[in-house]
């Protein structure tokens, strides 16, 4: 049991430090979050940041997080299923 619970420990460090990037309007919003879903940063071009329709920016930003969120939930999955062998183990947050 406490090799299981260094392999996770192991997984979950190494999740802090991969990241993956969400886009949104063609890769006009970039959203930057680590492996464990905390987002790291947000990139805009200038031209999706219209005083005039914040509305659109906002749906893009969501988009963008949304994006980043299925990607990072990839990776846990990739990550932990090595070790637990595709079980989905409670209090584990795999998405």
């Amino acid at each position: 049991m406490a090799a299981a619970q260094e392999m996770l420990a192991k997984a979950q460090e190494q999740l802090a430090s991969q990241t993956v990037e969400g886009t949104a309007g063609g890769g006009a919003v970039k959203i930057t979050m680590n492996g464990e879903h905390k987002i790291l940063g947000i990139a805009l071009q200038p031209e999706v940041v219209d005083p005039e329709d914040v509305e659109m920016l906002q749906d893009l930003i969501l988009a963008a997080v949304g994006d980043a969120h299925e990607r990072a939930s990839e990776l846990q999955s990739q990550s932990f299923g090595a070790i637990t062998g595709g079980l989905n183990l409670p209090g584990l947050n795999l998405g």
